[in-house]
């Protein structure tokens, strides 16, 4: 392992009011590295309700004057937080390696990402804007505008640390909001330095507050009536928890709830495009996102053709430590994601499918950690658990097909609904997918994961619940509609 930037002693607590301090009971957590278990970067605040409610007041507080700034004003606090994490982007990638666990090469991607968001986002700011119409009397202007919704709550996962609170940070404070930022406990560290880059972009006091911790800061900002909206990304249990929760008091929700994501690869595909897509999508990050490639269902014309040439790209990928440059996978998030991972593929071993390639924790070479061995299931029924339900680690499922009908049905059967792909080189079957693909990022013939930082990053069905994130559609969550008539 290489020489890590220290942890600095006021990022261990919460960020209330711009000021750093502890959780009311001083009640702490530790920050593990899932790469190496000694490497402990601190003991971070774990906070209850009353520090939420702190921030809430806080925010409240900074409300009125943070709105009557206008959006072209709101938006230069944005670009200046992009130049100063464009400064320290060694410093975000290395806090990212060592408490997330992916390789440091994925995680300086994740920060320049996250740049290009801030800057598409504080470019928004001149574009946030309604439209006039004609009025039905003489002398009449009739117009809309928007205007923000008010304190919101951000509630963001453990796998891309630095980028989702960006693409939810960002937008509120360009609308008008004032923020109270809820990351995963897992990965206190880089949203703190986030928080630090606005604060010292002159975000002003009370804007943008960091609360860290668990489930119960998360369920006082989703039941205070001061909050009018919950921004969340994560697992479909919680997403459906937390609007629940809030459905009383018609709560605003977007919700972001992870994918099943299949790549079909038809018999006129080009086989060595798919598989190296394959395996990128498959096991980048060690197939730690919602839009990471866990199905791929291939005709069984060209089944055994596409296997020999992606178990082969998977032997050959090397498992490491995040700050190896030759390492390929990284480990996963913690000891109960590597578990979650080797019982489903003993459970789909248990209902026919067989392992072409991995299939056990791995420990050669690397530090004390949470690392499981890129593995490839071939002969999986398509109605199995592992066919159906999210795995979020480095396991690919391999499933029969018969042609492209077949190949849609097996796609669309799963709750979930991120992303599609498609291998082919039919014309007519490439836009019959895109018209009949249940997912709400699709892609031909290249990697299924991703978007553009100006794209919209959003799901279908039980994926995604309210606006998208990443685009212009973002501003509907954000923000509400008025319309106006003036009569001159």
């Amino acid at each position: 392992m290489v020489d890590h930037l220290p942890v600095r002693p006021e990022h261990l607590g919460n960020f209330v009011g711009g000021v750093w301090g502890p959780a009311a009971a001083g009640g702490t957590r530790a920050d593990v590295s899932p790469a190496d278990t000694s490497d402990v970067l601190g003991r971070f605040a774990d906070s209850t309700a009353a520090d939420a409610v702190r921030a809430v007041d806080a925010a409240e507080t900074a409300l009125s004057a943070w709105r009557a700034l206008g959006p072209v004003k709101r938006a230069e606090f944005v670009r200046r937080a992009e130049r100063i994490i464009g400064e320290r982007e060694d410093e975000f990638a290395r806090a990212i390696s060592r408490e997330q666990g992916k390789l440091y090469k994925e995680a300086l991607g994740e920060v320049r990402r996250g740049m290009a968001i801030l800057d598409f986002t504080a470019g928004e700011g001149r574009r946030l804007n309604g439209y006039t119409t004609p009025a039905e009397e003489p002398r009449t202007v009739a117009m809309t505008f928007r205007q923000p919704i008010g304190v919101v709550g951000l509630i963001t996962p453990w796998n891309f640390p630095l980028t989702i609170p960006i693409w939810k940070v960002a937008p509120a404070l360009v609308a008008g909001c004032t923020a109270v930022l809820k990351p995963s406990p897992f990965t206190p560290y880089s949203s703190a330095l986030l928080v630090q880059a606005f604060a010292d972009a002159g975000v002003p006091a009370g804007v943008l507050n960091l609360v860290q911790g668990d489930r119960e800061p998360g369920e006082a900002l989703t039941n205070d009536p001061r909050v009018a909206g919950i921004s969340f990304t994560g697992s479909l249990p919680v997403g459906r928890a937390i609007h629940t929760a809030g459905a009383g008091r018609l709560l605003k929700t977007q919700l972001e709830l992870g994918g099943k994501n299949a790549v079909l690869v038809l018999a006129d595909a080009d086989l060595d495009k798919a598989a190296a897509a394959i395996v990128f999508g498959a096991f980048g990050q060690a197939g730690q996102r919602c839009s990471a490639t866990s199905r791929v269902v291939v005709d069984v014309s060209v089944k055994e053709a596409l296997l020999e040439k992606v178990v082969a790209k998977v032997s050959a990928l090397k498992v490491g430590n995040p700050f190896d440059p030759e390492a390929d996978v990284c480990p996963v998030v913690n000891e109960d994601r590597m578990n979650a991972c080797l019982a489903a593929i003993t459970k789909a071993q248990e209902v026919g499918a067989k392992v072409a390639v991995g299939g056990h924790r791995f420990t050669d070479g690397v530090p004390d950690g949470y690392y499981v061995e890129p593995t490839v299931l071939r002969d999986v029924p398509w109605d199995c658990e592992i066919a159906q339900e999210e795995i979020f680690g480095p396991v690919l499922s391999v499933i029969d097909c018969d042609g492209f009908d077949d190949a849609m049905r097996i796609s669309n059967s799963v709750k979930y609904g991120m992303s599609g792909t498609i291998f082919t080189q039919n014309p007519a079957h490439i836009f019959e997918a895109l018209e009949r693909f249940e997912a709400g990022m699709l892609h031909v013939n290249r990697p299924g994961v991703g978007a553009y930082a100006h794209l919209p990053h959003m799901g279908a069905k039980q994926s995604q619940y309210g606006a998208p994130e990443c685009s212009p559609e973002v501003w509907d969550f954000y923000t509400e509609w008025r319309s106006a008539c003036i009569s001159f």
